[in-house]
């Protein structure tokens, strides 16, 4: 590609760095509807998205060489997923991912200073938000589902290693296959009424576990013996400010601790805002879960930053459809992206 400017409004697809992550933000179709709204889509060549290049090809998408952003003018817009490649040092376009910059995670200011450097933008896929502050596009419903199934998987012994995506009846049907080893199982859901909550809920309902379901009256005046008192934890609350911890090393000694899974749906394990500090790393998928204390009752960890990956279909599909009717408007300044822009420039500020 050349870096001389777009003649129609231009959307590159990158292809995703990490091997593990399947999904896609715009779909064959999503990408058709764009390129009919008069919004030029390439997509680049990638062997790991759920949708194959054939796909998109026979939607009437060009397909690039995977990299290709790199030669794009500035005019031109990046879109995927998770994170970029180490190079280049400096970033001249907008990107929209998942960033994870603006909370203080570890690399937050080196990925910052990058664009910076460049006079890009990291117009971040976590936050799109309306006039609210509500988020429009998530992938967290099925990031709780996906969250929820391992914790209970592993509660009763029945998950194995390495992972790898599945449908959803796959899925459901391992669940469903569990319920009786689940029976007498206690779970406890934190930000439970949000997406990711949502999803984590009816996930474990299929295994026949029916969790208590927490939010924020019963977080904000945390009953640690309450909370540990059960078997499985799925994490799903999502802090913007700093909170007291749910789960400090002092309860690992707790009186009547049961608990023995972790399923840390947020990942805000490198963040200032992570309220488990007992879990301070990422598990992947060749190794999903990490033993967190071996006594006087085992727990582990699971704590996987990409888990609606696993169901790649439905993500992506699910995602693609709410975030390609606001794709436009990067063109024109609307509302949801001029607020993404002054979050950029805010954490620049603080953390660049």
């Amino acid at each position: 590609m050349t870096a001389s400017p777009a003649s129609a409004p231009t959307i590159i697809l990158r292809a995703e760095e990490r091997p593990s992550e399947r999904r896609t933000p715009i779909t064959p179709a999503g990408a058709a509807t764009l390129r009919a709204a008069g919004i030029e889509v390439l997509v680049e060549s990638s062997t790991a998205r759920v949708f194959g290049d054939a796909q998109y090809a026979d939607a009437g998408l060009p397909v690039v060489p995977a990299g290709s952003w790199r030669d794009a003018g500035t005019d031109v817009v990046v879109v995927g997923i998770k994170e970029l490649p180490e190079s280049p040092g400096a970033l001249s376009q907008r990107h929209v991912y998942f960033g994870h910059a603006y909370k203080g995670q570890q690399g937050a200011s080196e990925l910052l200073r990058r664009f910076v450097a460049g006079g890009g933008e990291l117009l971040d896929l976590e936050y799109l938000v309306d006039e609210r502050g509500g988020r429009v596009v998530a992938f967290g419903y099925w990031a709780g589902f996906v969250g929820a199934s391992l914790g209970a998987l592993q509660l009763c012994g029945a998950l194995a290693a390495p992972l790898e995506p599945m449908t959803l009846d796959q899925l459901a049907g391992r669940l469903e296959e569990a319920e009786d080893s689940l029976s007498g199982a206690a779970a406890v859901v934190t930000g439970a009424f949000g997406r990711a909550g949502r999803g984590a809920t009816d996930a474990l309902c299929l295994a026949g576990v029916v969790p208590s379901r927490w939010d924020r009256d019963d977080t904000a005046d945390l009953d640690s013996d309450a909370l540990v008192a059960h078997d499985l934890l799925v994490h799903c609350v999502h802090a913007s400010v700093p909170m007291p911890p749910f789960l400090t090393e002092a309860d690992r000694t707790r009186a009547g601790r049961r608990l023995r899974v972790l399923a840390d749906v947020t990942a805000d394990v490198p963040s200032a805002l992570n309220l488990l500090p007992v879990s301070n790393r990422h598990t992947t998928w060749s190794e999903p879960v990490r033993r967190i204390w071996d006594d006087p009752v085992p727990l582990d960890a699971i704590v996987i930053d990409n888990l609606p990956s696993l169901l790649p279909i439905q993500a992506s599909e699910d995602f693609s459809a709410g975030l390609v009717p606001i794709l436009p408007g990067l063109f024109t300044g609307t509302p949801v992206w001029t607020r993404a822009a002054g979050t950029f420039a805010a954490a620049v500020r603080e953390f660049g």
